[in-house]
């Protein structure tokens, strides 16, 4: 059997994961049953969408409640003592200038389960995530993206 991928995230990251996992076994669960429960009282279920829905929906819940077990059994946890600003890591937010269009932008490093670049957290697995990993404040360096070759300059690395 293959061995399962160990999921790097942030403490606030498992926690999130956890509430989301407890919240589809203990709250959603219950209701889909419930749903399952009423359109079943529709009459013939060969022809009852409402049932076939429900049933759908559970089958989607079910899937997402595997899913975030797995990542949850294999999360290796990125500890707040354990951050260091010195270098880019998991855990540190970094700002940099982007040194093709002048702008600077600022994100968080975290696990890929994380990653929710609208809200400033990017992957350790993304090609800008991964490039500015181990690198320290004033560095540059050249990252290969979709639209090419841009050169990022990081000006500060903070928790």
């Amino acid at each position: 059997m293959a061995e399962e991928k160990r999921n790097l995230v942030t403490e606030e990251g498992l926690r999130k994961l956890q509430e989301q996992y407890d919240y589809l076994v203990n709250v959603r669960r219950k209701e889909i049953i419930n749903a399952i429960e009423i359109a079943r009282g529709f009459g013939d279920l060969s022809e009852n969408a409402e049932y076939t829905e429900a049933r759908n929906d559970q089958a989607k819940n079910e899937a997402e409640i595997t899913r975030l077990k797995a990542i949850i059994d294999n999360a290796v946890v990125v500890s707040e003592s354990e951050i260091s600003t010195d270098r880019v890591s998991v855990g540190t937010t970094v700002r940099y200038r982007n040194e093709t269009t002048g702008k600077e932008a600022e994100y968080g490093i975290v696990g890929a389960d994380e990653a929710d670049p609208e809200n400033g957290l990017i992957s350790n697995e993304s090609p800008i995530g991964m490039a500015l990993l181990g690198h320290r404040v004033g560095e540059s360096i050249e990252v290969e993206i979709p639209r090419g070759i841009i050169t990022l300059t990081i000006l500060d690395i903070h928790r």
